[in-house]
C-alpha cells in the first residue's frame, strides 16, 4: 500500500488545490452517500497526514477520514491553476512514483463523468478529486479523528519533539522481530515494507532481532534513517534509497532498478557485499534482506 511520504504529499496537494474552497462532495458509487452529504456545501479548512492516514478538515469540525489500503488512489483534474500529480494511490510503480502533473484544462467546464467504482468526489469551481478502492473511507467528528489518532504511533515525517524518544520506548519495549515492529503503525506510523527493508538495510539490522534486543543507540539510527529517506520521498514523489554512485545513467535521476538497495532484489547480488540478496515472508508480508550485511 501506499506509504507514508504519499499521504503527506496528498495531504499538501489537498491543501494547495482545495484548501479554503468551498466543496461539493458526491458518491457516485453510492457508497459514501450519507457521508457526502455530512460534508458538501462545506469549505476545506485543513488537510493533514499522520502516518498512512489522511484527513480534511471542513469548517464544520467534521473530517473526510481516508485510507487508501491496498488499493485506493485519487485521481485529480482541473484548469490551469489546478497544480500537482494527477494519481496518487493505487497501483504503483516500484519506488511509488505518482503519475503527474494534472493536465490542465484551460477551457475547464467541470469534473468528467465518473469511471468506475468512485467512493468520493470534491469538486471546487477549479477542479476535482475522484477517490477509488479506498479501505476507509469516512466522515468523522474531532474525537473520532483524535481516537484514531490515539492509535498510532509517532510519524517520521512529523518529527516532533519527544517524537524519537517515544518511538525508542515503543520498539524496545516489545520482543517482537523489528521488521515487524517498524511496519506496526502504534510503533511507526507510515514506514510500508520499501522503507522497512531498505532501512534496516542501510543500519545493518538483523530483521529477526527481537525490538527489545535493539539498543538505544541502533534504535535512535533507524529512526533519524526513517526520517531521513522519508523526506526524500515527500521531496522527489518517490522511494530512491541509494546514493547517486550507484544509478546507472550517471547519477541525473535514479532508475527504477538502481533505486533500492534490497527492495525486489532477491537472487541479485547485494550492491554492498555481493551476497545474493534474499526474501521470506514474515507477518504475511515479504521481506528482502541482505544475509551477508545484516546477519
Amino acid at each position: 500500500m501506499p506509504e507514508g511520504h504519499s499521504v503527506h504529499r496528498l495531504a499538501r496537494q489537498f491543501q494547495d488545490v482545495f484548501g479554503g474552497r468551498r466543496l461539493d462532495v458526491s458518491s457516485p458509487q453510492g457508497r459514501f452517500a450519507a457521508g457526502a452529504e455530512l460534508l458538501t456545501g462545506h469549505s476545506l479548512v485543513e488537510a493533514t497526514a499522520h502516518g498512512k492516514q489522511l484527513f480534511l478538515r471542513f469548517d464544520h469540525e467534521l473530517f473526510l477520514h481516508v485510507h487508501l489500503g491496498l488499493y485506493g488512489a485519487w485521481n485529480f483534474g482541473g484548469d490551469d491553476s489546478f497544480t500537482g500529480a494527477s494519481s496518487i494511490g493505487a497501483p504503483r510503480r516500484i519506488g511509488e512514483r505518482e503519475a503527474g502533473p494534472v493536465a490542465a484544462e484551460t477551457e475547464y467546464t467541470g469534473p468528467p463523468a465518473p469511471v468506475g467504482a468512485v467512493r468520493v468526489r470534491l469538486v471546487s469551481d477549479h477542479g476535482w478529486a475522484d477517490l477509488r478502492g479506498a479501505t476507509t473511507c469516512a466522515a468523522i467528528t474531532p474525537a473520532e479523528a483524535a481516537a484514531v489518532m490515539g492509535r498510532l504511533g509517532p510519524d517520521p515525517l512529523h518529527n516532533r519533539p519527544g517524537d524519537r524518544e517515544e518511538f525508542i520506548r515503543r520498539l524496545r519495549r516489545r520482543k517482537t522481530a523489528v521488521a515487524l515492529l517498524l511496519m506496526d503503525q502504534s510503533v511507526l506510523a507510515g514506514v510500508g515494507n520499501i522503507y522497512r527493508a531498505e532501512v534496516l538495510f542501510r543500519q545493518a539490522v538483523d530483521p529477526w532481532t527481537p525490538g527489545s534486543n535493539i539498543d538505544e543507540e541502533t534504535a535512535g539510527r533507524l529512526w533519524d534513517d526513517t526520517v531521513a529517506t522519508m523526506s526524500d520521498g515527500v521531496r522527489d514523489g518517490r522511494i530512491v534509497t541509494t546514493p547517486p554512485a550507484l544509478w546507472s545513467d550517471g547519477g541525473a535521476v535514479a532508475p527504477d532498478a538502481d533505486a533500492h538497495f534490497v527492495y525486489k532484489r532477491d537472487g541479485l547480488p547485494c550492491r554492498a557485499c555481493g551476497t545474493v540478496v534474499g526474501m521470506t515472508e514474515i507477518g504475511a508480508r515479504k521481506l528482502y534482506w541482505c544475509p551477508g550485511c545484516q546477519m
